[in-house]
């Protein structure tokens, strides 16, 4: 048998007296004593140089032979990544050391004693913040690693700050935090559940909650009144930059409120999320009703930070002879026209280009007419009258040098597409200007999605949606015009959350799965609990859902959630630190009374 002697003590170091990042002037001449990780190591003809860091920054260690030999034997050994504990004299730089980029640039210590806690094997990459070209699904083998490196660790402190101003706003305005389950019963909220089978009862399966919904709706029920939480969501969907399959949000119900107490609360919460990281928003937000935003920009969460509007020719095509066009309006659909300033310059590849985007966002195509120095060209202008030529021209300001698209197909395809080449066209162009930052709610969202052809009813938001009052009777005869008390916060194009005032009367609730086609054993089974709760006394109430992991990326400057996620899972949903998932054994199988279904493997 090989023994091993054991290396660690319990008193092999001295706690910190201070934190790498905040030695300044003020603490020249004080004894310090650090623990942290080896940035760096330079040896100067015999003098050596060494950068020590932990979470709040840098701070450099010098040794030089004739001082102290022992501490500088050690000094020589040391690697990147290798933890010590140093005491020692902080003291003034040399003038011409002076390190302005570099908080603690003015200081430095010569340590009296030096430990190694422990030693680092070589890295798989370098533990600084210029990572672009290591692969990400190696940083995420070694998050533990890419969580040292200090745009990471200010990003998590950034959540920490964010979270600790909502946790204390929703406090001081009456809240109560409440932990709702995890293992909960699986209802329709739009994606596919994660289920965890039971082994108590065989043959049943808990769902991971896609919010906490029913059960914030049931705290209201019993008389909490104002409730938060920050939860852990969790849904089974095709995974993006923005989408993880766990996730959080801030949930947050309220009693005995409207539409206008649950927006201007968060407006307040938000403001104060803003103010943390520097950022002043004006308050009360200005409001944008759903057609409002579908009509001018094509989207449900538009990016107010460019001036490119959609101009509506409907109307002008009415009486068309040009079928395509036509054809849309007779429909009840719209035409719709994006003026592009400068896209005369495209060539006939990058319009070709165009045309199979189109096709890959749904649509037929893209029409267009390019307004070059010899006047307009396109291959619908024989179509045109010069009537509609002219009208064309006039409603959209077209220039030279200018590309007029046009869009035609009923209102949300037709505006959503365009909406889209919208998005293309200011990246394209750089008009997006990146110092505004702007916020705003979006209301008056339609109760259902429609879908045209079957006819076929889904909820826009979730059926727990209350209509606006005035539209009540319309689910009695057009359901689908019916408008919902429902709203999203957007900010630059991104919805950062969402909710609505909820339905309280069981009558309205059962109705509305009545319509989505809910057959009354499906209403028992899935919802049975709610509406016999609902016999009980049912406050008005509303709430919403803010996405933390969405504000704490867009607040950052991160391009996807994963980089302010401390593990995160890559888009495969795989977690290449942990190996998750893994195959479950035989035992765990048999215990859970279960067995696969594998789908047979594909020929290579």
């Amino acid at each position: 048998m090989t023994t091993v002697a054991p290396t660690q003590s319990a008193t092999s170091f001295t706690p910190r007296t201070h934190w790498c990042g905040e030695f300044t002037q003020t603490t020249i001449d004080q004894t310090a004593t650090i623990n942290g990780w080896v940035q760096v190591r330079r040896d100067l003809g015999g003098i050596v140089f060494v950068e020590i860091r932990d979470r709040t920054g840098l701070i450099q260690l010098v040794s030089d032979p004739t001082k102290n030999p022992a501490a500088h034997a050690v000094m020589e050994t040391l690697r990147s990544e290798d933890v010590i504990c140093a005491t020692g004299p902080v003291t003034h730089r040399p003038a011409d050391t002076l390190n302005a980029n570099l908080p603690t640039g003015e200081v430095e210590i010569y340590p009296e004693t030096l430990t190694v806690l422990s030693r680092s094997a070589v890295l798989p990459f370098a533990i600084e913040d210029d990572t672009d070209a290591v692969d990400e699904n190696l940083r995420l083998k070694y998050r533990y690693l890419d969580l040292r490196r200090p745009r990471m660790a200010k990003t998590l402190t950034l959540r920490h700050r964010i979270t600790q101003t909502i946790r204390t706003y929703l406090d001081e305005h009456g809240f109560v935090d409440v932990e709702t389950p995890v293992l909960v019963k699986a209802t329709p909220e739009g994606a596919r559940d994660y289920l965890v089978p039971s082994r108590v009862h065989p043959g049943h399966t808990f769902a991971l909650p896609q919010s906490p919904q029913i059960f914030k709706q049931l705290l209201m029920l019993s008389g909490v009144e104002r409730y938060y939480q920050v939860a852990r969501c969790f849904r089974d969907e095709d995974l993006r930059s923005d989408r993880q399959p766990e996730f959080t949000q801030v949930d947050l119900e309220m009693s005995f409120v409207n539409q206008d107490d649950v927006l201007t609360l968060v407006e307040g919460l938000v403001g104060k999320v803003f103010e943390s990281v520097g950022v002043t928003v004006s308050l009360p937000l200005k409001r944008m009703t759903w057609h409002e935003a579908m009509n001018t920009y094509g989207s449900d969460k538009p990016d107010c930070r460019y001036d490119l509007k959609f101009t509506d020719l409907s109307e002008t095509f009415a009486t068309s002879e040009f079928k395509a066009f036509r054809g849309a309006v007779d429909n009840g659909g719209v035409v719709k026209a994006l003026r592009v300033e400068g896209a005369a310059s495209y060539a006939r590849k990058e319009l070709d280009d165009l045309q199979s985007m189109a096709k890959q966002f749904g649509a037929k195509g893209l029409a267009y007419i390019v307004y070059g120095e010899e006047g307009p060209k396109s291959p619908i202008l024989k179509f045109l009258s010069d009537a509609e030529q002219q009208a064309i021209v006039e409603k959209t300001g077209a220039q030279t040098g200018d590309v007029v698209f046009f869009m035609a197909d009923s209102f949300v395809k037709g505006c959503t597409v365009l909406g889209r080449f919208r998005e293309h066209f200011a990246k394209r162009h750089n008009l997006i200007d990146t110092n505004r930052h702007e916020l705003f709610w979006l209301v008056d969202f339609p109760m259902f999605d429609h879908d045209v052809e079957t006819g076929h009813l889904s909820p826009n938001h979730h059926p727990f949606t209350a209509p606006r009052p005035e539209d009540v009777d319309l689910l009695n005869t057009e359901p689908h015009k019916a408008k919902a008390v429902a709203y999203d916060l957007v900010y630059n194009g991104n919805e950062l959350g969402g909710g609505s005032i909820r339905i309280h009367d069981k009558h309205l609730q059962r109705h509305i799965f009545e319509l989505l086609k809910l057959s009354d054993d499906e209403i028992t089974q899935k919802f049975g609990f709610l509406l016999r709760a609902f016999e009980y006394g049912v406050p008005p109430h509303g709430g919403l859902a803010l996405g933390l992991d969405r504000l704490v990326a867009l607040l950052s400057g991160c391009d996807s959630i994963r980089d302010v996620i401390a593990f995160p899972k890559t888009n495969q949903a795989v977690c290449p630190l942990t190996e998750a998932p893994s195959e479950p054994s035989k035992t765990q199988l048999d215990e859970l009374y279960m067995a696969w279904n594998l789908p047979e493997p594909e020929e290579k």
